[in-house]
């Protein structure tokens, strides 16, 4: 191979089209713009999501709510799931290798559903007031 070999592809670059070359050519005179009104004419174009002076599309419609990107990567697990962690120590490591949480998870936050029935220590991972209250009362501590 050399490089004054080298070619693009059979179709990947088509000539540009010559208008206005007489009628023969196919785009003559008019040069494919048609007879007449707004788009026949040089400069002749409106804004995107014009309607003619009719209230548009987008502004007629309501706004959409908001979805947040990190949602996405947070997680909650309930005070009656916490029995499944073998350990004492209840990290963000030990709630993925139960599976209690998905591996991509970055924060996670234990709620007050259930009843928990042992004394655990919790490190790393956020509590509601409820839980919080829950845990301790059973003689648990948390680490914040």
């Amino acid at each position: 191979m050399y490089l004054n070999t080298i070619k693009p592809a059979d179709g990947a670059k088509k000539p540009r089209k010559r208008v206005g070359r007489g009628i023969g050519s196919g785009s003559g005179k008019t040069c494919g713009r048609g007879h007449k009104g707004q788009h026949s004419r040089s400069g002749g174009y409106h804004k995107v999501g014009f309607e003619g002076g009719q209230m548009p599309l987008q502004r007629r419609l309501p706004k959409g709510g908001f979805h947040s990107r990190t949602l996405a990567y947070h997680d909650e697990v309930r005070l009656s799931e916490l029995h499944l962690v073998q350990d004492d120590t209840i990290t963000l490591e030990s709630l993925k290798a139960v599976g209690l949480i998905r591996k991509d998870v970055l924060s996670v936050k234990i709620i007050s559903s259930g009843t928990v029935d042992k004394a655990v220590k919790i490190r790393g991972v956020l509590v509601t007031k409820g839980a919080r209250l829950a845990i301790e009362n059973v003689g648990g501590t948390i680490e914040d």
